[in-house]
């Protein structure tokens, strides 16, 4: 008898998976996708209901191979791809490609991998979700219909090698129009008065000027906070009403998708990215001894807060064990999913709550420890009772001025003695406020009045975390999307990470002014979540895919005309600038070229005034005056003469002052150590290391450090990470004009290519 075969998504899923079912088993990985529409073209038939040309992933040949292989003759096959819609997707290509008479498919959805996980799944296997792959495969066609039309758009009208995504995009745009707003914003002065106070006991404290009768106080400059401070000079400060209240503080459901992204953000330093990777080593299995992988926790990408009543109660069993019973609820507690969520997953949990962090510790690395504790907490606390919070508010009243102080106090910190979230944290400090005794009529001791001059803040820039929070809250993406679409809007140079915050790059805000302008409904936050709705629509059977797609491209082809005439050439007129030009005084545009952006003359070529440029703050645009050519401190080796420093395609270099009698050049990182790699030389029998070297015109490349022996030498910069497909030691980096920035085997018969998120 054959063995039955389960394909998974993942190879680092089979060990887990193989340990759990034993010998009658064969587990084999597809690596990802094995099928996806072509590179080099649509690959989608308009005509024919969209209908999409999928062709098998280059590289993944060797995977095909093996997956035929392992499949034999044997008749039931169990597709067991994570459980969502790119693995549903996965899912229905392997069986297309396993597809033979007599042979049954049958979908499992692992969402933990433990051995009750593993085993409750074979035993109770579904059919593939044809839905679910609609959805998946509507999604893929979307974005390759925006993809592939508008980014071609962009090279015509802006410069090679941009992108448009249907979701990338309207990122970008939350972006820039923050920045904007940024930018129009003025700062109104304001001022505030404080009173440090003392009762008859300590300790000392301070309260506000919040009202003068009943209205809200508004105190404008300083002349208006002068007025008061002499109104206030001869009154008493008197206690008019002291409220104390003790209130119940719930814990937060476990954590989903985003919510998970952003509390690692916050409290452990790591990227959406980063999180999303660490999760995944969690959930596929952590080695906990010789030949015992575990996951750890279950399916990382969900936006559903439900979970399994048998965790709950074994959450509690720790619970009392570890805190006793006063901390302890006697039922569990479970939480209500939002009105759009998917409910195919729980929350993400520790897959075992008697797993303790402490107890496994020692099998995992520093980020996984502190992810996995985070998770646990959290999942721990859900089920914890309330904290008790004490508040007391203070009015105290001068003549008909009214200042005001509060504070609380933990009088029970329940779920709190495990967990608090960085905003729970913040809250915590800011209103922790230490009171004397007081009561109602007590005059006060007035030590000093502070006024205080402030001006009002511009709308803050998104950190991860809160980009993150404003997608999730506008219906931008899905939770497995989040990392990804931050990845990519860096990696296309559309914005920059500066200090922990998003800041659109020039480039950012000239290819968004234009998309949004040609395509105002496609890049509209609005009907960006409606479409994401649509997805979720097609997955539950409410709508045909076929309806959605054919009502998005009718609206999207006319727009696309009429852009494709009327969207502004940065090669050609250029995007005007209210500037004028210092030569002849008409307007000067911002046009894009080889090597970036750059002011010019409208007349062109009747004028060829051209300058860099600046914004300031303000986003007001301000031409840079050319650098002159200046005299270095070196000297030609050559000639002797003098260096000069120039400004030249690849940047700074420097050049002789004989010139054109001496035309030596030499870059100015000429002189730069070089640069030692992770990667080793993969010539044979060689036992170099890779380098970072620079050519003469200061352009990078790398080779060995046993040159001239050894002769091996890249353009594209070598990562130190093995290829899934040939298991070559390294991949390098490339940028091209269709993918942006990818990392690529060199292998000759090796095409592997890590593929984009959002295209």
């Amino acid at each position: 008898m054959s063995k039955f075969l389960v394909v998974v998504e993942s190879p680092t899923k089979v060990k887990t998976i193989r340990k759990f079912l034993g010998q009658d088993y064969h587990i084999v990985a597809t690596v990802g996708h094995i099928k996806d529409l072509p590179k080099k073209e649509m690959g989608i038939d308009i005509e024919e209901g969209f209908k999409p040309k999928y062709k098998t992933i280059p590289g993944k040949q060797k995977i095909i191979t093996s997956l035929k292989k392992a499949a034999g003759d044997a008749t039931d096959i169990y597709l067991a791809p994570d459980p969502d819609r790119e693995g549903e997707a996965i899912a229905w290509h392997t069986a297309e490609l396993l597809k033979k008479k007599g042979r049954q498919f049958y979908r499992v959805l692992f969402h933990e991998l433990t051995k009750e996980g593993i085993q409750n799944a074979i035993a109770s296997p579904e059919n593939l979700n044809r839905n679910r792959y609609e959805a998946q495969q509507t999604r893929r066609i979307l974005d390759r219909l925006v993809g592939y039309e508008i980014s071609p758009l962009l090279w015509r009208k802006v410069k090679s090698g941009l992108s448009a995504g249907r979701v990338q995009s309207v990122a970008v745009r939350i972006i820039c129009e923050r920045e904007r707003a940024i930018q129009a914003f003025e700062p109104e002065e304001y001022w505030s008065i404080t009173a440090h106070l003392e009762s008859g006991s300590p300790p000392p404290f301070t309260a506000k000027l919040v009202k003068k009768e009943s209205e809200k106080i508004k105190i404008p400059d300083e002349k208006a906070a002068s007025t008061i401070l002499n109104a206030l000079s001869d009154e008493k400060f008197l206690v008019k009403k002291v409220l104390k209240k003790t209130t119940k503080k719930n814990p937060l459901p476990p954590f989903i998708t985003s919510k998970l992204q952003q509390e690692a953000i916050r409290k452990l330093r790591f990227s959406a990215k980063k999180t999303m990777v660490v999760a995944q080593q969690l959930y596929e299995g952590i080695d906990l001894g010789p030949g015992e992988p575990l996951g750890l926790i279950t399916y990382m990408r969900t936006d559903s807060t439900r979970i399994a009543k048998e965790a709950a109660e074994e959450a509690l069993v720790v619970i009392h064990e570890q805190f006793g019973e006063q901390y302890t609820i006697e039922t569990p507690r479970f939480f209500k999913n939002r009105k759009k969520a998917q409910d195919a997953h729980e929350a993400i949990r520790p897959t075992s709550v008697f797993n303790t962090p402490k107890k496994i510790e020692p099998h995992l690395s520093k980020d996984q420890f502190a992810l996995y504790q985070l998770i646990w907490k959290r999942f721990i606390a859900c089920q914890m009772k309330p904290a008790l919070i004490n508040k007391e508010s203070i009015s105290i009243q001068a003549g008909s001025y009214l200042f005001n102080v509060s504070g609380s106090s933990i009088q029970f910190p329940g779920f709190m003695a495990v967990y608090m979230s960085a905003t729970d944290e913040i809250e915590t400090q800011k209103n922790k406020e230490n009171l004397p005794e007081l009561s109602e009529g007590m005059v006060l001791n007035l030590n000093k009045l502070e006024p205080k001059q402030h001006f009002t803040l511009p709308p803050p820039r998104f950190s991860e975390a809160s980009l993150v929070k404003e997608l999730e809250e506008n219906g931008i993406g899905r939770p497995s999307t989040y990392a990804a679409i931050l990845s990519t809007i860096r990696e296309k140079k559309y914005v920059d990470f500066f200090k922990g915050y998003f800041r659109p790059t020039e480039l950012g805000f000239i290819v968004n002014d234009l998309i949004v302008v040609s395509f105002p409904n496609l890049f509209d936050v609005d009907f960006t979540a409606k479409m994401e709705d649509n997805l979720d629509r097609i997955e539950t059977a409410e709508i045909e895919s076929l309806e959605i797609l054919t009502h998005f491209y009718s609206n999207f082809e006319t727009d696309l005309k009429t852009a494709s005439k009327g969207m502004i050439s940065l090669k050609g007129v250029g995007l005007p600038t209210g500037l004028t030009c210092p030569k002849c005084n008409e307007g000067l545009h911002i046009k894009v070229g080889k090597n970036g952006h750059f002011l010019a003359c409208s007349r062109y070529p009747e004028c060829t005034f051209s300058s860099n440029y600046t914004r300031d703050e303000k986003g007001e645009i301000h031409p840079v005056e050319p650098a002159e050519d200046k005299i270095s401190d070196e000297t030609c080796e050559k000639c002797g003469k003098p260096m000069v420093l120039k400004q030249g395609r690849f940047g700074p270099f420097l050049a002789c002052s004989g010139y054109p009698d001496c035309k030596n050049t030499r870059s100015v990182n000429s002189k730069q150590a070089d640069q030692e790699t992770d990667v080793p030389c993969p010539e044979k029998n060689c036992g170099g290391q890779l380098i970072k070297k620079f050519s003469k015109r200061g352009k990078s490349f790398y080779s060995c450090n046993r040159f001239p022996k050894c002769t091996f030498a890249l353009w594209n910069k070598p990562i130190p990470k093995e290829c899934p497909d040939c298991g070559a030691n390294f991949l390098v980096e490339k940028t091209t004009k269709k993918k942006g920035t990818y990392l690529s085997c060199v292998t000759p018969d090796c095409a592997y290519k890590e593929k984009n998120a959002d295209e």
